[in-house]
């Protein structure tokens, strides 16, 4: 029975003492699963805080430029600000070692100075490069939305670096730039090959310019309808727009952003605008005289008061010589606000001329006569006919009109021929061609008054020339001075 029971006790101690190490191993068990939970969302937001918001290596330093911009077109401005931060974090390093390199130098001397500032040089190449990378970075940022004070915030901190960092070289240290990057291939080497382009460029769109020129030219001289003057300014046009176009086409090839160019010429074109009013003026009278056509060059013309040939017309002026040879300029809106009489504009042109025969001549025979010397000159046109008849009776003399008709280029060739011709023509046949004349004839009624002296001399006192008037008939007043009316000294009557 003992033996019994103590095997019993025994077994109850050891079932009790596996419960406890049962319940201790589970209460362990639970401990750890717990805590491994809890740690498990630590560790994964750890590792999400560290992971940056955009694509990895785009903060990499020795990423080429073309290959950092071409990444950053589909980031989002969320990814491209912290991108932004780093970059700008990177700049700060970079212009941090520059500047340490520097004062290293400064405390340095010879042969180790000289080591120093090499090494120098190539840090600030790379400083240089990070900055530009940094400032692509910040510009993709600013174009997709960014926060603009941000922005403003890393722009203003990149432009103050390097303002700061330049005003603080020192003359070596200047030196050594500008020598720099006069060998290097990004800077002196790139603007040399740029220049050299450019100024080789110019000079083959001279040569394209003329040829295309050429052809326009050939062109318009085909084309009868456009005058000599619109067809020049054409050719002109097409000639410096082929070089204008030219050489912005082979900048934007080089890589040279031409959107400020057109920025620059329309604001300069604003200016200009209001200084040179009267110049613009000239200029679009220039182009309507081209347009509408009112005279061309070898016409000859009266306008502004000035009569002469056309020699030459540009955008700004119109040049005129005159018949004695005096070559005159005169502004385009001058001659587009004036009256233009275009002479030559026609093929034919008429003579009008003016005879005047005595009133004792005969007008069948004096027509007669006209008509002969008209019809007889060789340059006068038989159609339209010419135009002879008795126009006026004037004071002293029966005036006839002559009108014939001739060509453009003849028109003084017949006017001063048909002018001796008449003359000679009239002399042969007895024909007077009067001058003008005047016959004043005197009614004395007191024959003892005329052959007074008094009367005679017409000296003495205002009442005597007064009472002299009453002897004039028909209430003429009579002279008041001696010799007047026509009366010479003796008395006599004045043809």
């Amino acid at each position: 029975m003992t033996t019994r029971f103590e095997l019993g006790k025994t077994t109850t101690i050891s079932a009790g003492l596996a419960v406890v190490v049962m319940l201790c191993a589970l209460a362990t068990g639970v401990g750890w699963a717990q805590d491994t939970t809890a740690e498990e969302p630590a560790v994964g937001a750890d590792t999400e805080d560290a992971a940056p918001a955009y694509p990895a290596g785009l903060d990499d330093p020795a990423i080429a430029l073309e290959v950092l911009e071409l990444r950053l077109v589909p980031l989002t401005a969320d990814e491209l600000a912290p991108l932004a931060a780093a970059w700008q974090d990177r700049a700060r390093t970079a212009a941090q070692t520059v500047i340490d390199k520097s004062l290293e130098i400064r405390a340095a001397d010879g042969t180790e100075a000289e080591a120093l500032r090499a090494e120098r040089l190539a840090l600030v190449e790379e400083r240089d490069r990070i900055f530009e990378k940094a400032t692509a970075v910040i510009a993709s940022f600013e174009s997709k939305g960014g926060d603009p004070a941000e922005v403003e915030s890393m722009r203003r901190y990149l432009s103050a670096v390097i303002d700061a960092g330049r005003s603080q070289l020192t003359l070596q240290e200047f030196t050594d730039g500008v020598l720099k990057w006069l060998v290097s291939p990004e800077g002196g080497v790139a603007v040399g090959f740029r220049i050299a382009v450019i100024v080789g460029s110019f000079f083959v769109l001279l040569i394209v310019a003329r040829i295309v020129r050429a052809w326009v030219r050939r062109a318009v001289d085909r084309t009868p309808q456009l005058s000599n003057l619109l067809s020049g300014f054409l050719v002109m046009l097409v000639y410096w727009l082929t070089i204008a176009f030219g050489l912005m086409f082979v900048l934007a090839l080089l890589g040279v952003n031409i959107t400020p160019l057109f920025a620059l010429v329309g604001g300069a074109s604003f200016i200009l605008a209001f200084a040179m009013q009267e110049t613009l003026g000239n200029l679009a009278a220039g182009l309507m005289i081209m347009i509408n056509r009112p005279f061309d060059e070898g016409d000859y013309v009266q306008v502004a008061g000035l009569g002469g040939t056309i020699k030459h017309v540009s955008i700004m002026s119109t040049t005129v010589t005159t018949p004695d040879n005096q070559v005159i300029t005169i502004p385009n809106s001058k001659v587009w606000g004036d009256v233009i009489t275009n002479v030559t504009a026609s093929e034919t042109r008429r003579v009008d001329l003016v005879f005047g025969i005595g009133y004792d001549d005969s007008i069948e025979q004096a027509q007669q006569v006209l008509e002969d010397v008209v019809t007889n000159h060789p340059l006068v046109l038989e159609d339209p006919a010419p135009n002879i008849r008795v126009s006026e009776l004037g004071d002293s003399s029966v005036n006839f009109i002559v009108r014939p008709w001739t060509k453009t280029a003849d028109y003084w060739t017949v006017y001063w021929d048909l002018q001796r011709a008449v003359k000679e023509a009239f002399d042969a046949n007895g024909i007077s061609i009067p001058f003008p004349q005047t016959d004043m004839h005197l009614h004395v009624t007191d024959s003892e008054k005329a052959t007074s002296p008094a009367a005679a001399t017409l000296t003495g006192d205002d009442n005597g020339k007064r009472r002299a008037a009453s002897d004039y008939a028909h209430g003429d007043d009579g002279a008041d001075e001696p010799g007047e009316a026509g009366e010479g000294e003796d008395g006599g009557e004045r043809g």
